[in-house]
């Protein structure tokens, strides 16, 4: 029997064992190890960090430097507790904690730099974590973004996800797509999430702001996902500076809930849309702040498509970014109304993709698409969209069904 207690606002699942899911970042996250004397795990809360690591690792000591007494330790002398404590290795959850840590990693793994995969190094708060690692750590440490679940990572496992809708609709953190096997509701655990999140973490993060405030910043993202940013109508709508605004939305892409996705220049004589488009990362939060609460009710609801885009859109790029670490992703739109959804650079070649919510095999989107590619010289172009099959559409340009494009990327 699964029984749930709540701890703060975030709910925790006692039964024997949590649900556990294979990643895919695993192979890359041991070649880091393999290639680094530490590895950083970056990620949202509750995004799987630790479940990833203590999997991977499992012969390192593991510790929470949120912890009280931990943390008062550590606080104390850091360099004596990591050389006390370090055996085979460390996992060191929530690092950014403990600010003072960095320079006493530093200097341990300096004592013996070809011990590689020491320290594995995992927080939730890219800004402080990023410039603590650039200051402290810089070429002694591999870097792990870790997302939330891919619908490949989600039909395996103890729980399967053999429904992507499913996923689509709960989004990709691993209690939240869980929570209908445990006898409980998406939404409450999102709810708690946002809850801890406004009221705990964001001023940890410097942001003292009224957490209604921050609620109704994020519903007004929610509502314009994935349109162009227009921060100075989003500052009048909530009576704030653009700046303060726009730091705002700085401090939400640095922890990982909204994408900024930025337009592709190249100079070819055509006017071009310069405003990125904005996200939020996952549908399971963007729902929740709907009050979108089932598959019916999201079938109906203007947001539909825009959150389809999101869902097939970030799905791609978790994959992408552990197939190829080093690729960019950009929008393309000309003032003339040319536009892409998503543009995957990889060194000098781009891939091309677009996104629709129902079947799309129509000559005059397929033609559109041979002009863009003629634009932007990207070398492919692909339709993805919910009907099945894949059908060739145009020299270059695919259609393919995203339920059997789940492990799909463009050809290199």
């Amino acid at each position: 029997m699964v029984e749930e207690i709540h701890i703060g606002y975030i709910q925790i699942n006692t039964s024997n064992k949590p649900d556990m899911y294979p990643r895919l970042c695993t192979a890359r996250l041991r070649h880091l190890a393999s290639q680094f004397p530490a590895v950083l795990i970056l990620g949202a809360r509750q995004v799987g960090k630790t479940t990833l690591a203590r999997q991977t690792f499992s012969a390192l000591t593991y510790l929470d430097l949120e912890d009280h007494a931990t943390h008062t330790l550590f606080a104390e002398d850091p360099r004596f507790q990591l050389d006390a404590r370090a055996g085979q290795g460390l996992i060191l959850d929530e690092a950014q904690r403990l600010p003072p840590l960095f320079d006493a990693l530093r200097g341990a793994i300096d004592a013996d730099r070809q011990r590689m995969g020491r320290f594995v190094i995992l927080g939730s708060s890219q800004p402080s974590l990023v410039r603590q690692v650039a200051e402290s750590l810089a070429g002694r440490v591999g870097i792990l973004e870790l997302s939330p679940l891919t619908v490949q990572e989600a039909a395996t496992g103890d729980a399967p996800i053999t429904d992507y809708r499913q996923l689509w609709l709960c989004g990709g953190y691993p209690d939240a797509v869980g929570a209908s096997s445990r006898g409980g509701d998406f939404r409450d655990w999102w709810e708690a999430y946002l809850r801890t999140y406004v009221e705990r973490d964001l001023p940890v993060l410097g942001v003292n702001a009224d957490p209604l405030v921050m609620r109704k910043l994020l519903t007004m993202l929610a509502h314009a996902q994935g349109g162009l940013a227009n921060l100075s109508q989003f500052a009048a709508a909530l009576g704030l500076s653009q700046p303060t605004v726009a730091r705002y939305v700085d401090i939400l892409e640095q922890s990982f809930l909204l994408r900024r996705l930025p337009p592709y220049f190249r100079n070819v004589g055509k006017r071009l849309v310069k405003a990125p488009k904005l996200y939020l990362r996952d549908t399971g939060l963007l729902h929740h702040l709907l009050n979108i609460d089932s598959l019916d009710a999201l079938g109906s609801h203007p947001i539909r498509g825009a959150s389809w885009e999101t869902f097939v859109l970030e799905d791609l790029l978790r994959r992408e970014a552990i197939a190829y670490p080093h690729s960019v992703a950009h929008f393309w739109r000309t003032a003339g109304g040319a536009e892409v959804d998503l543009l995957l650079q990889r060194d000098a070649r781009l891939h091309a993709v677009e996104i629709k919510t129902a079947r799309a095999s129509s000559p005059y989107l397929a033609r559109g698409l041979r002009a863009i590619m003629e634009d932007t010289g990207a070398v492919s172009a692909t339709i993805l969209d919910q009907g099945a099959g894949t059908d060739p559409l145009a020299p270059g340009v695919m259609r393919r069904g995203f339920g059997e494009s789940v492990s799909w990327l463009p050809a290199a």
